[in-house]
């Protein structure tokens, strides 16, 4: 990668990580939509959000999700002191052995009872610990389920503009990554942190039993031990946080790339494509060495601390029991104490470094669930009426960004059974239109009605079950060719599956395939062609039996001579039917019953295809081809 392309990349990412953090900061941040967003030109603007929440606060969202299995956390507690307590109770049994062996009063009887009560002791610890760890994995594991339904039923309510302003990748990633990392917290974390901080304070009370002496020693490296440890965590945190943002960066980028490919080897962008992960993947290689190396570095400067506190505690122990009488079966087992006591510390300490991978997964995974959903719907919303089809749009004015303005009083109607065609120069606000009749936003003034009720006042489920779309880029499920024309509408018949393909003139294809209707689809539909693909779209549309119908660009990826075999297949399609078509191919729209030129969001000319020949204005412009599409 020469210079000039590192230069490009570092720019591009260093702003887009930035904005990234930025987001993380504000979970629910506002992403407000560019203008033109619906066709090419796409921005994206990020808006000003709440203050970013605590780590006490992220974990306390966390615990919510366990509240319902409270009582096993109660038997996962109780077990945890029962392990710890026995742990601790099995060393110091140790004293009173050593002392016989020291003082020479042992016999074969009282080691053999020594060491039997030390063997139930420590079984019974393992068995505590084998029982907490199973009904922990049965608590996090819920709560992880809980929360995958809460991120995907949030996903499913979030406004469209969400998915236009955040790449697939990242959101995928938020999914996998960022939630098995909070799973390892749930799992492994909580369970390690209550047993280390109950073994730490069971360790402490012993060894004050024991020698004070000794356990002042002891305490003298803690605080030390201490500060150690929140530095190395200070700086986990924030190499943490970056690991995450590289790795929904580079997981993005994978996506894109991989989902396009045929455009990257179309325009030849193999090297720039490989110059670009390789730049992603070796900015998380390094974000992660930090992030790694802060995180392992925990282990090794505690277990050295701790060392340090081991040999001091040995030798004052060693000259209390010249000095001061100190049993030496006392001094055995404050050894092994002071090990216990910096063992937990230790523990907690490696922890650390899970607790931030977790709640910066958190972080992006509350971000996704704080996101403002759609508007609710009013209580008295209509979702039980027959809707007919009589749209109207009323001096409709909207903007994605403020200010902006992509559709200007635009005023026009449809009745069931006629077709109204929508044409115009790429960005004139031709999908807008459509986007706005489905409430995937919301117009800033005027009117849209149908059947005289505006828009707003319908359920949008219902509203959007009302309308049946064909959009430009298709997309196909996996599953059977059934299942995906089904998809319409989920309680239709077989016949009526073979119905809607026939309607749109895609049976014969269907018939032609190894299992007919049964052909299991690979991802999106890979091994149709393209035309075979919208043919299927346009089955699925028939199925819906929704009075309305939208043709977004439907027939564009179809040849011409496939376009005239479903021309009459279209037209009982969309017989009764109020059908709104956009179309660049304008021999599509003559038989339309008006025809609407739109031009920077205004109505220039409408009129059906004659009329606006004959005025020779711009849709003869483009019609005759003497001014070209911009």
């Amino acid at each position: 990668m020469d210079e000039k392309t590192f230069a490009r990349l570092e720019a591009k990412y260093k702003k887009k990580n930035e904005e990234y953090l930025k987001a993380m900061d504000a979970p629910g941040a506002a992403m407000k939509k560019g203008p033109g967003m619906g066709g090419p030109g796409r921005r994206a603007a990020m808006g000003k959000g709440p203050k970013p929440k605590n780590a006490k606060g992220i974990l306390k969202r966390i615990f919510s999700y366990i509240g319902k299995d409270t009582w096993k956390l109660f038997v996962v507690i109780v077990l945890v002191l029962l392990s710890a307590g026995l742990s601790l109770a099995g060393s110091y049994i140790l004293r009173p052995i050593v002392n016989s062996l020291t003082e020479g009063n042992a016999t074969i009887q009282s080691l053999a009872m020594g060491i039997l009560k030390m063997g139930i002791i420590y079984l019974t610890a393992v068995a505590t610990q084998y029982f907490y760890a199973r009904i922990m994995v049965n608590v996090s594991q819920s709560a992880l389920a809980a929360i995958r339904n809460d991120l995907s039923r949030k996903v499913g309510k979030l406004p469209l503009n969400y998915y236009d302003t955040h790449e697939t990748g990242d959101i995928m990633s938020r999914f996998s990554n960022d939630v098995d990392a909070l799973g390892n917290m749930l799992g492994n974390t909580i369970v390690s942190l209550v047993s280390g901080v109950v073994t730490l304070f069971g360790t402490l009370a012993l060894m004050f039993y024991t020698n004070w002496i000794l356990t002042v020693v002891t305490l003298v490296l803690a605080p030390v031990m201490a500060l150690a440890a929140g530095a190395v965590a200070k700086k986990s945190r924030k190499y943490y946080r970056k690991q995450q943002a590289a790795l929904g960066a580079l997981n993005g980028y994978i996506e894109e790339t991989v989902s396009g490919q045929k455009v990257v080897k179309v325009f030849n962008h193999e090297k720039a494509a490989i110059d670009e992960f390789d730049y992603l993947n070796k900015d998380l290689r390094d974000k992660q060495l930090f992030a790694q190396f802060f995180g392992g570095i925990m282990g090794p400067v505690m277990n050295s601390l701790s060392q340090v506190s081991y040999a001091m505690t040995a030798m004052v122990g060693g000259l209390l029991c010249v000095l001061r009488g100190f049993d030496i079966g006392g001094l055995t087992i404050f050894v092994n104490y002071s090990r216990h006591f910096a063992r937990p510390i230790n523990e907690i300490s490696m922890q650390v470094t899970e607790i931030f991978s977790a709640l910066a997964g958190a972080e992006r995974v509350f971000q996704v669930m704080d996101t403002e959903p759609e508007k609710e719907d009013a209580p008295e919303a209509i979702s039980d009426v027959a809707i007919e089809g009589h749209v109207i749009l009323d001096d409709v004015t909207f903007s994605y960004v403020e200010g902006q303005e992509i559709l200007k009083h635009v005023s026009f109607y449809a009745k069931p059974g006629q077709k109204i065609a929508l044409v115009g120069s790429t960005g004139a606000g031709k999908t807008t239109v459509t986007n706005l009749l489905t409430r995937f936003y919301d117009i800033d003034s005027g009117k849209i009605t149908i059947d005289g009720v505006d828009i707003k006042d319908y359920k949008r489920d219902f509203l959007r079950k009302n309308i049946a779309m064909v959009l430009q880029d298709t997309h196909l499920f996996e599953g059977t060719v059934r299942e995906n024309i089904r998809y319409g509408r989920l309680d239709a018949t077989d016949e009526e599956v073979v119905e809607a393909a026939k309607l749109a003139s895609a049976h014969s294809f269907i018939m032609r395939l190894e299992d007919g209707y049964d052909t299991v689809l690979e991802g999106d539909g890979a091994n149709l062609s393209q035309g075979q693909r919208q043919l299927l779209n346009i089955a699925r549309a028939a199925i819906s039996k929704a009075p309305i119908l939208i043709l977004d660009e439907a027939t564009s990826s179809v040849d011409t001579r496939t376009e005239r075999h479903i021309e009459h297949g279209m037209d009982r399609l969309m017989k009764e039917r109020t059908t709104i078509v956009i179309a660049h191919r304008l021999s599509t729209v003559r038989n339309a019953n008006a025809i609407i030129v739109l031009e920077h969001g205004e109505i220039i000319e409408r009129g059906d295809h004659e009329d606006l020949l004959n005025q020779k204005g711009r849709y003869y412009e483009l019609y005759t081809g003497k001014k070209e599409l911009d």
